[in-house]
């Protein structure tokens, strides 16, 4: 594996087209996207479908989204035939409720995530050497800093950020210039999707992610966090 630090120098100002054929020449089928099929997602996919169109997309399916995130992953998969493989947790909604409470998401929502998202994407990154996200510095304060490539010590494998550097701005006049199918809650003012229970939309002047888990201390899932939260923590 080459150094991840020559590896930053080299991508940091590089285009996010040229990261994606990097890692697909490097990692041919040991290589996946992760995309919960928001904007910065959707432009890798479309970009995906010149560099690699058939390299693995994992998306988490929760249970818990929104019929119109259901709807776009559907129009994807048939518009632009995909390789796309659904990460279920281990329990349906309805068998958590019955092993944590109902609405684990209001009361508990960092073991939420932690049961619905994080155990279960790290369950199937472990085959894989690397993995592509959609995470971008302009996101959130806890992104500011984000490499564009660095060693992923939660997954064990390598994390590639090829659109870190890309501002809100620049996604979406990608995704206009080639008239991408987007989620259409974006038009209601959701800039951040999840988990219906646990997303809004934002307001004028909010954060992007000021609609994820609102009134909660909480603005990050877990997958990016590198620690680990154990079933009972």
């Amino acid at each position: 594996m080459n150094d991840v630090t020559a590896l930053n120098q080299q991508f940091e100002n590089a285009h996010p087209q040229a990261l994606l054929q990097w890692a697909a020449d490097t990692f041919q089928e040991r290589l996946a996207l992760v995309t919960s099929f928001q904007p910065s997602g959707l432009v890798m996919l479309h970009m995906l479908q010149e560099i690699a169109p058939n390299v693995t997309i994992l998306t988490l399916d929760t249970g818990l989204l929104f019929p119109e995130t259901y709807r776009l992953i559907e129009h994807w998969e048939e518009t632009f035939n995909l390789n796309v493989v659904r990460v279920r947790p281990a329990q349906t909604v309805e068998q958590q409720a019955e092993s944590e409470g109902a609405a684990l998401w209001a009361r508990d929502p960092n073991l939420c995530c932690n049961l619905r998202k994080t155990i279960p994407l790290g369950n199937v990154l472990n085959g894989y050497e690397a993995w592509i996200t959609g995470i971008r510095r302009d996101q959130a304060e806890t992104r500011r800093h984000s490499p564009v490539i660095s060693w992923d010590e939660k997954y064990n494998n390598l994390k590639l950020a090829p659109m870190a550097t890309w501002t809100e701005d620049m996604v979406w006049t990608y995704i206009h210039a080639y008239d991408l199918p987007y989620n259409a809650l974006h038009d209601q003012h959701y800039l951040s999707i999840g988990c219906a229970p646990c997303t809004r939309a934002v307001i004028a002047g909010e954060d992007a992610r000021a609609g994820r888990w609102s009134g909660q201390a909480k603005i990050e899932c877990g997958i990016h966090i590198p620690q680990v939260l154990e079933k009972n923590s």
